[in-house]
């Protein structure tokens, strides 16, 4: 039992994979995580020129030398940051990398100083498990009136504004 006799809940399995920075060398294989999300209609499209120029943005998990799952953390100003392009591998689906890999763009946040962070989502249950909350759309206009009104999912957007503040 951990000190003081509390009981700990463990809410997924420790994985043995490595997060790291991305490099250039990674946006191939970024690309090859987001298709098949993408071609679902789950996220939007990452052309190739488009990832080498936000590949500062990227964490990568890495296990044997393949990668298994990514993410990234795109700053808007000195407060704000936005989580996005969360992608892990079919096989990796359920092993807590999803989780592993928002922590560490959450880290990341925090050593940048950033106050909040927020994600658009379909499925809100793993944002919610780690502490983000649903938000309005409107509470983020640096998005919507930035990028989102580009989108051509723009008048049909389904979905969900998460946010947790740091």
């Amino acid at each position: 039992m951990p000190p003081h006799g509390k009981a700990t809940l463990v809410l997924e399995q420790p994985t043995d994979h490595s997060i790291r920075r991305a490099t250039v060398a990674d946006a191939a294989a970024i690309s090859a995580l987001i298709a098949p999300f993408a071609a679902r209609d789950l996220m939007l499209p990452r052309a190739l020129p488009a990832l080498y120029e936000g590949i500062r943005d990227f964490q990568v998990a890495a296990r044997g030398g393949r990668l298994a799952g990514c993410v990234a953390l795109h700053v808007f100003d000195a407060e704000l940051g936005e989580i996005k392009s969360l992608a892990v591998a079919a096989t990796e689906q359920g092993s807590g990398l999803g989780s592993q890999l928002v922590r560490a763009a959450l880290q990341e946040a925090r050593a940048l100083h950033l106050t909040r962070v927020f994600a658009l989502v379909l499925r809100v249950g793993l944002f919610e498990r780690l502490g983000f909350r649903v938000v309005e759309r409107e509470q983020l206009p640096q998005k919507v009136w930035g990028e989102c009104i580009f989108c051509p999912k723009f008048h049909r957007c389904d979905e969900v504004a998460v946010a947790v503040d740091l």
